[in-house]
């Protein structure tokens, strides 16, 4: 019967405590993911009928006041889909870092054990050089699919900001009609 605490067991006996930080990060940079498709779908389009909605019912659509007043409620509300892009970054960024440091740190273990046997053995020096690289390819891999994430969050914040501005200008232009 397999328990809870035995896959976290399988990941530091595999590639050390470095590992199961890595984890942790993907683990939040994935939760950060899912947060922002809720957002997007339950809040924002919601928060964005309500600003159209809003602006239509101005009277003034042309003067410098108001275009500026709309430029400032787009860009709070595009600023709220943006709000967590530093971090989701910080946290790719931060994924290869701690591979690199999970590999040095079982590099040194191989080579502390090697200087304790005074044997060649080879087959425990390839053991211990794969299980000390496993946390570098995991944190790359955990930094690629979340780079992949980041780039795609930042099109379609891109796109939303002409959207909006797009469907603010139309709902003006129908409601004229």
């Amino acid at each position: 019967m397999l328990t809870l605490a035995e896959p976290i067991v399988w990941l530091v006996d595999a590639g050390g405590p470095v590992l199961v930080v890595i984890a942790l990060v993907a683990m939040a940079l994935f939760a950060m993911g899912l947060e922002r498709g809720l957002y997007w779908q339950f809040v924002h389009r919601r928060r964005r009928r309500a600003l159209v909605a809003r602006w239509v019912a101005r009277r003034d659509h042309v003067s410098w006041s108001a275009l500026t007043l709309r430029e400032v409620w787009t860009s709070e509300l595009i600023g709220q889909l943006r709000r967590p892009l530093p971090w989701l970054k910080l946290l790719v960024g931060l994924c290869p870092l701690l591979g690199l440091l999970g590999t040095v740190t079982g590099m040194i273990q191989v080579f502390d054990s090697l200087s304790l046997t005074d044997t060649n053995q080879a087959r425990a020096m390839a053991d211990g050089v794969a299980r000390a690289t496993l946390p570098t390819l995991t944190g790359m891999a955990v930094a690629v699919v979340g780079l992949l994430f980041t780039t795609r969050l930042e099109h379609v914040i891109r796109r939303e900001d002409q959207r909006l501005h797009d469907r603010m200008a139309r709902a003006v232009e129908d409601a004229n009609a």
